[in-house]
């Protein structure tokens, strides 16, 4: 790995993020190294195809665009020190004139609850000069936040590109919509797509901060404010830090929770739950009656207030875990997650929702367990089970939650060498990042050696075999 200091974000850089939900950056890389990336590329396609998860491996100077301090920096500030790279990554080819749909990525099925807190992140390469004609990824700015596509044309102005030199990489947060944009010259264009994920909750700010409130920042133009200052705070720290905040009113409450029901009208719908999450006990009760509502857009923006109410919400959502609805105990638990240690009296009650019959309700409480991770004991026995569920999305997210625990995890180290025999390749690839980050001698014994079991000659294609 490089040693150059990762160049941080600033401040300004932090809250166009926050509220825009991408940032368009360059590397500092020459014009003859760009060209050379793009020349391999280009014979690899004719040649082989997509090479697919194996893009790393099979162009290894492009190993250093990812130690390059502007992308370090950037991933650094977002996703805090230690970040990982997700076992997909995919080179995107562009050559024809129709747009893209516009879309959110998947993170594996379309069952999970996004995240408005920035738990993962994608960074987009663009290895060629990519002018607006050569078709760059269009991102709709401050959608990051809002499960709906809440425009209607598909040519929008508001639409952002990330237009620029060889070199230039859009920073996006995994949940804002993005599309393809027409390619008028035909030419072949390449973005090259990688998924990255927090590992750790943040304890202080990341990035290059030196002012600690997102009033002292912000300019009041933001799209998305109460959510923006409910992330800013998280990203610093701060569990919670607006909850009691503001008056529990009950006029107000009253009013906050018609705007919470609002279901055709999200964005206001979710600046109201963050308000609620303001308003102490009386706000709290309010977005315990919205969790429960059969409409599953109300159920949901209602978990995203519970998850910035602070201790208040903790028994209130600790109840709703034995709720005969699958869709609340889900929206529950991702609330009680994200409150993280403030719900440690949670644990046992999550633990138990693993033998749950909805595969969604494990997949959620094993997530969760990674994050309300403060006394290892008590998650990782769970952990381990979820590495032998029939479900492989619950296996997958089980070697993402140990790597979240790391070294406190090592009694799972048995566990995760039998899992690397898993079908699934994105189950094996947890795994091994799993007994990487718990880092003992015998999670390395296991690591190297299935590791070399399974190398790959990077020069070995069809034309040349030995």
């Amino acid at each position: 790995m490089t040693t150059a200091q990762p160049l941080l974000l600033t401040d300004e850089q932090m809250k166009q993020f926050i509220t825009n939900g991408f940032l368009i950056l360059k590397t500092d890389f020459s014009r003859e190294f760009h060209a050379r990336l793009v020349e391999q590329l280009n014979s690899i396609y004719d040649t082989e195809g997509n090479p697919g998860n194996n893009i790393l491996p099979r162009i290894r100077e492009l190993q250093r665009v990812f130690e390059n301090p502007v992308i370090t920096g950037a991933l650094t500030s977002v996703l805090g020190p230690n970040y990982l790279l997700h076992t997909h990554r995919h080179g995107h080819y562009n050559s024809v004139p129709k747009p893209g749909g516009w879309h959110k990525d998947s993170y594996w099925g379309y069952d999970r609850l996004r995240n408005h807190h920035p738990w993962w992140a994608m960074i987009m390469y663009f290895p060629q000069d990519t002018p607006l004609e050569l078709g760059p990824t269009g991102v709709m700015p401050g959608t990051q936040y809002q499960d709906k596509r809440n425009f209607v044309s598909d040519e929008n102005a508001e639409e952002a590109t990330a237009k620029g030199e060889a070199g230039t990489f859009a920073l996006i947060h995994y949940d804002i919509w993005h599309r393809s944009t027409p390619n008028l010259l035909g030419q072949p264009r390449f973005m090259l797509k990688f998924e990255f994920m927090r590992t750790q909750f943040p304890t202080a700010p990341s990035w290059d901060n030196k002012v600690s409130s997102w009033q002292e920042i912000a300019d009041g133009s933001e799209l998305n404010s109460q959510i923006g200052e409910e992330v800013w705070n998280w990203m610093s720290g701060r569990t919670a830090a607006t909850a009691n905040t503001a008056s529990g009113d009950a006029d107000e409450v009253a009013a906050l929770l018609a705007r919470v029901t609002a279901t055709d009208r999200e964005p206001d719908a979710q600046a109201a739950a963050y308000d609620l999450a303001r308003r102490g006990e009386a706000g709290v009760n309010a977005l315990l009656e919205a969790i429960r509502s059969e409409n599953k857009y109300v159920s949901r923006t209602a978990a995203y207030g519970l998850s910035a109410a602070g201790a208040g919400a903790v028994e209130g959502l600790k109840a709703l875990l034995a709720d005969n609805s699958e869709r609340t105990v889900n929206h529950a638990l991702f609330a009680l997650s994200e409150l993280r240690d403030l719900a440690d009296s949670a644990i046992p009650a999550v633990t138990g929702l693993l033998d749950h019959p909805s595969e969604v309700v494990r997949r959620t409480a094993i997530e969760a367990l990674g994050i309300m991770s403060s006394d290892a004991n008590a998650v990782v026995p769970g952990l381990i089970k979820g590495l032998k569920d029939e479900d492989t999305q619950v296996r997958f997210t089980s070697g993402l939650s140990i790597v979240r625990v790391g070294s406190a995890a090592s009694e799972a180290v048995p566990a995760l060498a039998e899992v690397l025999d898993d079908e699934n390749r994105y189950v094996r690839g947890h795994a091994l990042e799993a007994l990487r980050y718990i880092g003992t001698k015998e999670a390395h014994e296991v690591l190297i050696q299935e590791l070399f079991n399974a190398r790959w000659c990077s020069d070995t294609t069809p034309a040349s075999t030995f």
